[in-house]
């Protein structure tokens, strides 16, 4: 995805756990992030508390839902995916993107990934990897100021 895209329907989930959302929900009142992560993902395991103290703490002003993208076989359990969420405290909605479709229309190759997406629903930063959750942190903080800004 290019930045200023909107963004991808959410849709072609195989199963969604904590609740549902549509991209029309996301869009006009808050930002929203949009992580990718695996229950392979070492990485995304240890990113996972920055990701929740992150979702906790702009509660209020960001939407967050995670999309778990299976990198092997083994990705696909459900079981395990619930498993894995409830011991990393993933309360947001989780979109289980077992076929892939997701990623395919975010043209996303990585976890985790982190979307930002401002209150249009337009992209309006990437980042991949484990580190970097200081710069994630800034550009949140930069779509929010632009909103209130705005207000």
């Amino acid at each position: 995805m290019k930045l200023r895209e909107p963004m991808p329907e959410l849709t072609g989930a195989t199963e969604w756990l904590n609740g549902e959302v549509t991209k029309e929900q996301l869009i006009g009142e808050k930002p929203t992030l949009i992580h990718f992560w695996s229950i392979s993902c070492h990485l995304c395991k240890e990113a996972m508390p920055q990701v929740n103290e992150f979702r906790d703490k702009f509660k209020d002003k960001l939407n967050v839902v995670a999309v778990h993208m299976p990198r092997s076989e083994d990705d696909l359990k459900l079981d395990e995916i619930k498993k894995v969420a409830g011991e990393h405290d993933i309360s947001q909605p989780i979109f289980v993107d077992n076929e892939h479709k997701l990623t395919d229309s975010f043209e996303n190759q990585y976890v985790p990934a982190y979307y930002v997406f401002d209150k249009e629903g337009k992209l309006r930063h990437f980042q991949a990897g484990g580190s970097g959750m200081k710069m994630l942190e800034k550009r949140v903080n930069r779509v929010l100021a632009e909103l209130e800004n705005a207000e």
